[in-house]
């Protein structure tokens, strides 16, 4: 059997019923792709994992709490073995042959009638990769060249440019908080099919510099109280070359919705009827928090946060934060955009019943190379960035969560 290589085939399981042997840890990672199929899952074993009770609670397989019995393998069109039973494995491997069902053994691949790929996705393909014999057979191996395929769809270095998709239109790409390696995979992928992209400051910069030449890269730097490109004179940008039929991203930073003004420009769009993707990024106000060591919840210490942008102090008539509120939380406060604010802010939750030695912790340059952190309290902050000369960008976090974990300056590379 193993002196041929296996045929490979993609299997349609939709409704079609699937036995599956073994509530284990190979069950527990084969079971997802086979429920995303759309099969009809009969589970057979004593004990499952906690994830696999949870598939079984939630419906998405039938759970027979007991051992393999002949019969069981009846009417199935695929069939997968993965008990520790290596007799009753090798019953049900014989019942698999004797149906003509499809059967992948854990235990054994040599004498089983299937084998299970190194699989991976990427908009719409499927990467599977099997070696060519068993005698071979090395998972790592597989995976790795699975790993990179994937990779090269996902990051568009493995298309040649001429075949490369583009879709007309524009992306809302959120960026994430500035280490490039925190950018989602999709938004990754529409950069490298993009013709025009319009990028923030905020955003991870490090990327343009992958783009081909001839990408057009439009600046529209939000510089504090400095040169800006308005909002409408970015709104134009994305329908003029839009309507030019190209692909345009908006690089943005964090997340297109946390203080982006990403719905001001899907909005725009939508006035003229161009279509826009927008891919969620990962935002300061957590990411950051997280990369300078401090969780933004802890049981026991925050059961809740909340994010506010401070661009404004809190007695402009322009606000719309309730700081006396905010006071009174006792969990995590997030303020983004707020270090030339954040003494009237502290000055505020104080005058408010807000402890004035709760700790602040200030992160500047947060996932990048340039990261610090800078520690205070309500009581000191003010003159804690004045003497430490913190410049924005920074995320300021306000609460217990500060002192929890161990500090950190640089983020790891």
């Amino acid at each position: 059997m193993a002196e041929h290589p296996a045929y490979p085939v993609g299997l349609r399981l939709t409704g079609r019923r699937v036995v599956v042997l073994g509530g284990g840890q190979v069950a527990q990672r084969r079971l997802p792709a086979l429920i995303a199929a759309g099969a009809d899952i009969f589970l057979v074993s004593p004990e499952v994992t906690p994830s696999v009770e949870a598939m079984a609670d939630a419906g998405e397989i039938t759970w027979h709490q007991r051992p393999y019995e002949e019969g069981d393998l009846a009417d199935a069109w695929y069939a997968l073995i993965a008990t520790g039973d290596t007799e009753a494995n090798t019953r049900a491997s014989a019942e698999a042959e004797r149906n003509r069902v499809w059967c992948v053994r854990s235990d054994d691949a040599d004498e089983a009638t299937a084998w299970t790929p190194a699989t991976g996705h990427s908009e719409g393909v499927t990467v599977a990769v099997l070696t060519t014999d068993a005698r071979g057979r090395d998972p790592r191996h597989t995976a790795a060249i699975r790993d990179a395929v994937v990779e090269g769809l996902r990051d568009g270095t493995l298309v040649a440019p001429h075949h490369r998709t583009r879709t007309p239109g524009v992306a809302l790409v959120g960026g994430g908080p500035g280490d490039p390696d925190l950018i989602t995979v999709r938004g990754r992928r529409l950069l490298a099919e993009a013709d025009v992209v319009i990028a923030d400051r905020l955003g991870p910069r490090d990327l343009l510099a992958e783009l081909p030449p001839h990408v057009e890269v439009i600046d529209a730097a939000k510089i504090p109280y400095g040169r800006y490109m308005a909002q409408e004179a970015i709104n134009n940008a994305l329908i003029e070359h839009a309507k030019q039929g190209k692909s345009v991203v908006r690089l943005k930073g964090g997340d297109p919705y946390v203080f982006g003004r990403g719905m001001e420009e899907l909005q725009a769009l939508a006035e003229v009827g161009i279509p826009c993707t927008v891919v969620p990024g990962i935002s300061s106000s957590i990411s950051v928090p997280s990369a300078a060591g401090i969780p933004v919840t802890h049981r026991g210490v925050a059961h809740e946060f909340t994010v506010v942008s401070g661009h404004v102090a809190p007695d402009d008539e322009r606000s719309l934060v309730d700081w006396p509120s905010l006071a009174r939380l006792t969990g995590t406060l997030v303020i983004l955009m707020g270090v030339d604010k954040i003494g009237k802010i502290a000055e505020t939750l104080v005058a408010h019943g807000k402890p004035a030695d709760t700790p602040v912790a200030l992160v500047q340059e947060g996932t990048t190379a340039a990261q610090r952190r800078v520690d205070a309290t309500l009581a000191t902050v003010a003159e804690t960035v004045r003497t430490e000369d913190v410049k924005p960008p920074a995320v300021i976090v306000i609460g217990e969560v500060v002192k929890v974990g161990p500090t950190v300056g640089a983020p790891r590379k």
